[in-house]
């Protein structure tokens, strides 16, 4: 049996795109000879549609797609997701589902049974669970459909109390498919490969996994699909964040004919050290996943250019850089905003930076704007020292600067805060907060350095001073971000034990930490909950960002 795996990039709710692509991927598969067709978990909707699967109108046109695919299932076999309606009274009015389509009809439904509801998220609040478990009969072989979670709840600690494989394999399949929508992170691709593996090992069949690819907003979908045979054996992997389709050859006695490909540069990856997080050598998966969320979140809004304030510092620096990549250098303006507290080699590398990359920039010095505030508040300040107020009208006049040119030419602002930053709450609400997209959101500080060596691996895009410099808001005279805040190299570490690994207090001081820094720097993250809040959506790249995957109360009294 030949077998095409459609590993496609979805748009939410543009059901005549993702036709579009469905069909182009089923007539390719027919005429290379497929018998069969997979695409991925919510391919005819896109993943994940949230609310919009509450409008009847919207399922509506789910069902109106599925009519037309349909059409084209005529020779060939066609594995598509999409929500699917409850006929039982009781329970959700949905399932996830899979449609098999054939011979220009649905021959069966599969619907998913385990329904993640954490992190990311939330398909309890949509979905009925699978009442029953069927395989499909098709030319000769029992198919077991599952799709995504459906083979997750192996190991010492299963979340779910059913495992569906269990079900179906009292049916005696042949092979295993898994329809996915599977985000990525730096830790998950081996994972997945892992537990894809566990499966294949535990049910002695071989195994094909379909996953989805693309950015939808904050989460991005790395594809990285793969088949296995029945002994484990890797025989394809799909590439990473690449739209593919591509075929392997069902034997009868569950191998495949195809070499085994081992694409270790495509889905190997180190355990993450959580002490050691600038020694991560998945660095330049991060960069590729953060260019595709940028090109994917303008693409799929109809937006083209950007812009951003270009400080000097690295964090500005990096996504710079990977705006320039995702949208082209002419599509990225980056405005210099000196203020009285800026230094002359900020301004300096600012410019190199653009003259490298190639980008339009504007220099548009302050200086009078913030004086005309200071002026303004004299009866209101009444002479009091200079604090945190004058340090933030110089970010908030930025801001204001900012929005005001994307306003008048059609510019989206990129916000350049790292996860350090975000984290202890070293940030201007309405100043350098503000933007539509949150690039670095999800990185750390030492992370963010490690992407801008990553940048520069073949030659110099960022300006090597930019690199070596000590970090600083230049919001007064001297001003260091050490001023502020412990070292990087302590910071990142204990803000990865609290917020990826979730250790309290107790059992980060285990670790070796220094009891007060530990109390200040978890004091800071639980009492800026409300800056985060009110925050853009942020780029996820880690198996804990902030945003919708991690949800605190603004008012909660923990370690406050």
């Amino acid at each position: 049996m030949k077998i095409f795996l459609a590993q496609q990039n979805y748009h939410i709710g543009n059901f005549e795109l993702n036709t579009q692509k469905i069909i182009q991927a089923i007539e390719e598969a027919k005429q290379k000879g497929g018998d069969l067709i997979v695409f991925s978990e919510m391919c005819v909707c896109g993943y994940p549609a949230r609310d919009f699967v509450e409008f009847e109108d919207f399922i509506n046109k789910c069902y109106h797609a599925i009519n037309k695919i349909k059409e084209h299932a005529d020779s060939i076999g066609v594995l598509i997701g999409s929500p699917a309606r409850n006929k039982i009274k009781e329970g959700k009015d949905l399932f996830n589902a899979s449609f098999f389509l054939y011979e220009k009809e649905i021959k069966a439904e599969v619907h998913k049974t385990l329904l993640p509801t954490y992190d990311v998220f939330d398909e309890y609040r949509y979905f009925e669970p699978a009442y029953n478990w069927n395989t499909i009969d098709f030319k000769g072989k029992k198919i077991a459909v599952t799709i995504c979670e459906d083979i997750w709840n192996l190991g010492d600690n299963p979340l779910y109390r059913i495992c569906p494989m269990d079900e179906l394999m009292k049916q005696e399949p042949d092979v295993m498919i898994n329809l996915s929508a599977s985000p990525f992170d730096y830790t998950h691709i081996e994972d997945r490969k892992a537990i894809i593996k566990a499966n294949v090992l535990k049910y002695k069949l071989p195994l094909i996994y379909c996953n989805t690819v693309g950015s939808q907003t904050e989460i991005i979908f790395d594809g990285a699909s793969l088949v296995f045979d029945k002994n484990a054996n890797l025989i394809k992997a799909l590439p990473v964040f690449k739209e593919t389709i591509d075929c392997v050859e069902l034997n009868n006695d569950g191998t495949f004919n195809a070499s085994v490909i081992e694409m270790a540069n495509q889905i190997s990856n180190k355990e993450l050290n959580p002490s050691t997080l600038n020694e991560q050598l998945n660095i330049a998966q991060i960069h590729d996943a953060l260019v595709l969320g940028i090109k994917d979140y303008f693409s799929k809004m109809n937006f083209t250019k950007a812009i951003l304030g270009s400080s000097g510092g690295i964090d500005s620096a990096v996504v710079l850089t990977l705006a320039c990549q995702a949208l082209g250098a002419e599509n990225v303006r980056a405005v210099l905003m000196p203020s009285p507290y800026s230094t002359e080699h900020s301004v300096n590398d600012a410019v190199q930076l653009s003259k490298n990359l190639n980008n339009p920039y504007d220099i548009i010095r302050i200086d009078n704007v913030y004086e005309s505030f200071l002026s303004t508040l004299i009866p209101i300040f009444n002479n009091l020292p200079f604090s945190l107020a004058e340090e933030n009208l110089q970010s908030r006049t930025r801001g204001n600067l900012l929005m005001a040119i994307a306003n008048k030419f059609g510019y989206i602002l990129l916000n350049t805060s790292n996860k350090s930053e975000l984290a202890t709450g070293y940030g201007t609400l309405y100043g350098d907060m503000a933007g539509g997209l949150g690039v670095l959101g999800d990185c750390y500080k030492l992370q963010v350095y490690a992407l801008a060596n990553y940048i520069n691996r073949d030659k110099e895009i960022i300006p090597i001073n930019i690199i070596n410099k000590a970090p600083s808001a230049e919001l007064r005279p001297e001003q260091k971000d050490s001023d502020s805040l412990p070292d990087y190299t302590i910071l990142d570490n204990i803000l990865y034990q609290y917020i990826e690994m979730r250790l309290g207090p107790s059992e980060i001081k285990a670790l070796g930490f220094e009891a007060a820094t530990v109390d200040r720097i978890l004091k800071m993250v639980n009492n800026n909950e409300y800056k985060r809040n009110q925050f853009c959506p942020i780029i996820r790249i880690s198996p804990k960002a902030f945003g919708m995957g991690r949800r605190m109360p603004i008012v909660g009294k923990y370690l406050s």
